[in-house]
């Protein structure tokens, strides 16, 4: 069993999902993979299992009954990892917009002190390839508003691409979570925040997907506007676990 495990949460991936695997375990430094998927019908599911026969303990499958948010799906996969050995738990996407290559200073981040490693879009500048401009401001606007309320000194509180310490998902009560979008990866570092652990930010390059379609919508967009606010009022008032 590897030292870190890569939680790779997919919904109809069929065109990635052997490609990112294959470059996850092509990495000099070894780390298991658990595809969480949530019954995709393009057959997703089916490649990894195929994919195991080559990888039977390294790869790793945790299928759901159905689409309930990338939020329900990581929190399963953090459950799942810490019934393991796991020191150093990954949250990255399917489609290549997080650089597999990337993984490794995410994990240094931590090994040199960080508590949870953020793979930071806006630490330097803006560094994304392949967005337009609406979402780009839509998403760079998202993260000054989340920093103004929040008061956590992070660029790029939306990130999607995490490493943590176990003992980060250990102090936080996972089933006290609440957003499922995008969302989701705010209130996940906004709780390391409150309870104390140290967040570091690594540079890297964010690029759009090329293949299969986003899961972004406006749903998930007021779920971060609103539920932002929302998540500073409860944690002032100290409830539901804050």
């Amino acid at each position: 069993m590897a030292e870190g495990l890569v939680i790779i949460p997919t919904f109809n991936e069929i065109e990635n999902i052997e490609a990112i695997i294959r470059a996850v375990f092509e990495l000099p430094r070894p780390y298991d993979v658990l595809i969480v998927d949530d019954a995709s019908p393009d057959g997703t599911a089916v490649k990894v299992r195929e994919l195991q026969g080559e990888f039977p303990a390294r790869l790793h499958l945790l299928e759901r009954q159905g689409k309930t948010g990338l939020g329900t799906a990581y929190i399963a996969g953090f459950k799942w990892a810490l019934q393991r050995p796991y020191t150093y738990i990954f949250e990255m996407d399917a489609d290549f917009s997080h650089r597999p290559s990337d993984l490794p200073r995410l994990h240094r981040a931590c090994l040199n002190g960080a508590d949870l490693a953020v793979g930071s879009r806006y630490k330097k500048g803006v560094n994304v390839v392949n967005w337009p401009l609406h979402r780009m401001l839509l998403s760079y606007g998202a993260s000054f508003y989340v920093k103004i309320i929040t008061g956590m000194k992070v660029h790029d509180p939306t990130a999607g691409f995490v490493c943590y310490h176990r003992r980060v998902l250990e102090g936080i009560d996972l089933d006290q979570v609440r957003f499922v979008g995008y969302a989701f990866q705010i209130e996940m570092k906004f709780r390391a925040f409150k309870k104390g652990f140290g967040i570091a930010e690594v540079p890297i390059v964010f690029t759009d997907r090329e293949k299969g379609q986003s899961k972004m919508s406006k749903t998930i967009v007021w779920e971060a506007v609103f539920g932002v606010m929302s998540m500073k009022l409860r944690s002032l008032f100290k409830r539901n676990g804050f």
